[in-house]
């Protein structure tokens, strides 16, 4: 389609809104922007915007949405499908994309997608460090915080697109086709949207949608339904797996990342020697190597990134050391399932446990039950506060406190943590109970925990 003096209907002036709005309105298309938020909660937004040739409809006034008015509708990811104007946009037989597939149409780059419910944003990361150590040109972008279309404008051909890719995008592609589809795992999320765990798991599987038998996709072994999507799809599979010797694929053996793939078996890197840490980067790591078993990247390059990559913000980041105690920054966690891989990864120390959030439906029984077999103390606070609390004493923990917000759950974890123990922010759950986006949550911990170290 080309979207020159197209009529295009844009829901949602959040990262993905404003940088679709901005590359269309650039291109010659009459953009419209409707948003539910007032003009002052939106100056920022606004004069990212000034200038170009935008009508507005803000504090949830709707524009009439019809086949005249509009050609084309782009939503952003956090605007559910039930909301009023997307609903109207449906009835009246119009398309509706995500900004994900808005970018697909724009670029000739060949796209490495990764999606999951943990592990996208350090995999993703972890896989463009790669491409560059090897050699490639290449653009990081989506769910990770820089929208796909701002990158996929100025990507030439030989450029890598590595794009995270979330539930709520999927929903809404058509042709979107990533050369290389990661599917790391899936556990319950976001059912506050979805609904029911089916739809979840048809929003992630919508990611192997357009892909042929010259696509690759790589999946998870010891995930049930990762795994499932096999004999589902056209791409060849590459599977991973740290439990299991695969007959092909990338999977632990006496410590060492081994490779079995086109008759070839390679010992990549010993487990010890890469840089991230813990049981679910374990996984990521191999997911990334399956990625470059696909695209045929340099060995060394490869063993060069694995070696010195540091993650990624927010996921497990060390913050500093007050009085003996460690402060990590895990306010991506943002489930139960993302929160127990952060326990084990510290199942050794004291932890005292920082969570809660926006209540996404999760359970926190699980979680709950994780705690049992630590050494942990648990300060919870937000809209979540009293589920986690209840899960929580229901084991038989009784060292819960609840807080009224992040400062006073750090300053009761200074006082209750023990000296060589550590102090863990990883919610379990979103952040927009409080925060615009969980980076925001993060920097404000960061921000406190600087402050107690004076």
């Amino acid at each position: 389609m080309d979207l020159g003096s197209k009529k295009i209907l844009i829901i949602g002036m959040a990262r993905s809104g404003i940088a679709a709005a901005k590359v269309l309105a650039e291109q010659g298309a009459l953009v419209t922007i409707y948003d539910q938020k007032s003009r002052e909660n939106l100056l920022e937004e606004l004069k990212t915007l000034s200038g170009l040739n935008i009508d507005f409809y803000l504090e949830g006034r709707e524009p009439e949405i019809s086949k005249d008015r509009f050609d084309l509708v782009v939503t952003s990811p956090g605007v559910p499908l039930s909301a009023s104007p997307l609903v109207k946009a449906y009835k009246h037989g119009l398309p509706v994309w995500s900004e994900l597939e808005l970018a697909y149409t724009m670029t000739k780059s060949p796209i490495i997608a990764v999606t999951g419910t943990n592990g996208k944003t350090t995999t993703t990361a972890l896989i463009g460090d790669i491409l560059e150590k090897t050699g490639n040109k290449v653009k990081v972008a989506g769910n990770i915080g820089i929208p796909l279309v701002k990158e996929a404008v100025t990507a030439d051909r030989s450029t890598y697109l590595v794009v995270e890719v979330s539930s709520f995008q999927l929903e809404t592609i058509h042709s979107f086709h990533p050369k290389v589809a990661v599917l790391l795992n899936i556990t319950p999320d976001h059912l506050d949207r979805h609904k029911t765990m089916e739809n979840y798991i048809a929003a992630k599987g919508n990611i192997f949608s357009n892909q042929t038998s010259h696509d690759y996709a790589v999946l998870n072994y010891d995930d049930s339904i990762s795994r499932g999507f096999s004999s589902k799809i056209k791409s060849k599979v590459i599977f991973f797996s740290k439990k299991h010797k695969l007959e092909q694929g990338v999977f632990l053996e006496d410590g060492i990342i081994i490779a079995k793939w086109k008759a070839r078996t390679e010992k990549i890197i010993e487990w010890e020697q890469v840089r991230i840490k813990g049981s679910h980067n374990l996984e990521n790591s191999m997911a990334a190597v399956g990625v470059a078993l696909a695209l045929g990247l340099d060995r060394n390059g490869l063993y060069n990134s694995l070696k010195t990559f540091p993650g990624v913000p927010h996921r497990l980041e060390p913050v500093g050391e007050v009085n003996g105690v460690l402060y990590i920054n895990d306010s991506k966690g943002t489930n139960p399932e993302a929160t127990i891989k952060a326990l084990e990864a510290y199942m050794d120390r004291d932890i005292v446990l920082i969570a809660g959030g926006m209540d996404k439906g999760s359970s926190f029984q699980e979680l709950a039950q994780t705690l049992t077999r630590l050494k942990v103390k648990v300060v919870v606070f937000g809209e979540t506060a009293e589920a986690i609390r209840d899960a929580v004493l229901k084991t038989g923990i009784n060292d819960c406190h609840k807080v009224k917000d992040l400062q006073e759950a750090v300053e009761l974890s200074k006082n209750i943590a023990s000296k060589g123990g550590v102090v863990l922010l990883s919610p379990a759950c979103a952040s927009w109970d409080m925060y615009k986006n969980y980076e925001e949550r993060g920097d404000h911990f960061r921000n406190l925990v600087k402050k107690t170290m004076g």
